[in-house]
Formats: structure tokens, sequence, C-alpha cells
């Protein structure tokens, strides 16, 4: 197995943050141990800023390291309030079944799906989320996060602000749903590690800190990317005409997808080397 793997992450700028970095680095050397990353089915197809936490999904992998890849077939019918300041559309189940089926598809060529001991896995957190009721929910899991707790996290607290919008109970539950996802997963598959984007800090550490109260041995830990930003500070994913540019073909053609990292700026370029 290769060694000094979050040195080389960090290397490539594919590390934003991590938990406790000294230990992470001791796991992550050590022998291969499951970790997860989430894709919300918002759509059939992923887009361009999904590379970073699918590049981070095959380095690990290639380490030894097994992906769970979690697609929120739950959490995508409530909407993820980080990095918006509007409510997202919520999908049915027919829709979401649609869309979780496209990015297995879609992840194939990067992530191995295998019976190897670090083959990656698909892991949908609609099978555990359907049997609970609401009732119980609250009771053993609501309650080991404070409101105050959740309200200081950047992606509740930056929507609160906004007296015309705001956020609704469904959003701002959110947090609770996907910590509960990295509780669930340490549980029963002895996941130790989440990773994803920056904007996901305040989900992560969530997740870590629900499973230490729910009484989860042993240490769970995260590390985010840097989001995919251009020079200016705007995320990436749309040409300037508004365009979302898709990982699907058939939505993005080769050409067009081609011509917009061609058109990159300078500046922006060294960073997409990763």
């Amino acid at each position: 197995m290769a060694t000094g793997i979050l040195e080389e992450l960090r290397a490539r700028g594919l590390v934003q943050a991590t938990t406790n970095d000294e230990e992470l680095s001791k796991l992550l050397d050590g022998e291969g141990v499951p970790f997860y990353a989430g894709y919300d089915p918002t759509s059939s197809s992923l887009h361009i800023g999904s590379l970073v936490p699918t590049t981070l999904l095959a380095r690990l992998q290639a380490a030894g390291h097994k992906p769970l890849v979690l697609v929120g077939g739950a959490t995508g019918m409530s909407g993820e309030p980080s990095g918006r300041s509007d409510e997202r559309s919520l999908r049915d189940a027919d829709t979401l079944a649609t869309n979780l089926a496209g990015i297995q598809k879609q992840l194939e060529p990067f992530v191995e799906f295998s019976e190897a001991p670090n083959g990656a896995v698909v892991v949908n957190n609609a099978d555990w989320f359907q049997p609970i009721g609401f009732i119980d929910f609250l009771r053993d899991v609501g309650k080991h996060l404070t409101v105050n707790y959740m309200t200081a996290k950047d992606s509740v607290k930056s929507r609160m602000g906004d007296r015309d919008q705001g956020i609704s109970y469904t959003e701002f539950s959110y947090m609770l749903l996907q910590a509960y996802d990295f509780a669930y997963l340490a549980k029963e598959q002895g996941c130790r590690l989440q990773v994803g984007g920056s904007d996901q800090w305040g989900n992560i550490t969530a997740g870590i800190e629900l499973a230490r109260k729910m009484g989860g041995r042993p240490a769970l830990y995260g590390l985010t990317a840097p989001l995919l930003l251009d020079s200016r500070g705007q995320k990436m994913g749309k040409t300037s005409a508004g365009t979302r540019i898709w990982l699907d073909s058939e939505r993005t053609s080769p050409y067009a997808f081609y011509q917009y990292w061609l058109n990159t700026e300078d500046g922006d370029v060294d960073r997409f080397s990763c």
C-alpha cells in the first residue's frame, strides 16, 4: 500500500481541511479502511464540480481504501442547504431512482466497483431511513445535537440571516440526516472517514459529533477538498451563458466540454491538475 497518501492529496491541492490531521494521516497510511462520499441525486448526471470528490474516491481507493459511494435516496427528497440562497426543488421517488442509476454509471470509469477488499460499493440512505419512524428518529437521534450547535454551522447560519428567504425545517433537518448517515455507516460498515467539498465541513463534523454522542467507537474523521472555483471566487460548472457543464455527453457534448476547459483563464489552469 502506498504511504503518505494524505500528503499526496495535499500536494495535489485536494485538501482544504481535516479533523485531527496527524491521526488521520496514520489511519490512511495503515490498513485499508472504508470511507465515504455522498452524491446528491438532483439529476441523472453529475457536473464538473463533482469531479473533485470523485478524484478523492479514486486516489484513496488506489491507496488501498474502500469507497462507499452514498447516494441520497432519502436525503435527496429533502434538499441540502449548503452554498445556496434558496430552497432546492424536491424530487419524487421515480425521479430519484433514475438519477441514482445515472450517477453510478458515471462513476464507474473513475472508481472500481468489485468484490475486492477495496472495491467500491453503492449505499443508499433510503435503506436505513425508510424503516425509521419520525418519532423514533427524534427520540433516538435528534436529541443528541442541539439547535444551538446546528445553527452555529455556516450552511444554516447564512440562511437564517436572510429574512426574505430563510430556511425551511425540511432543509434545516438535512444536517441531522447526513450526520446520521456517517454514524450509521460507521456502525454497520466500519466507515472511518467522510470526504466532500469544503461546503460540507459542517455536515461532516456534525456526523463525527453525533456518532460520538451515540457511543460510536473508534474515532471518525473528516476531509474536505476545495470547491472548484474560478479566479474570481465563483463556483465553476457553468458557461458564461449560464449553461451547466455536465459529465453526460448527451447533455454536454465532448466538443463543448473540451472548449470549456480550453477557454479557462490561465490563472486557473494549475489548480485543475489534481
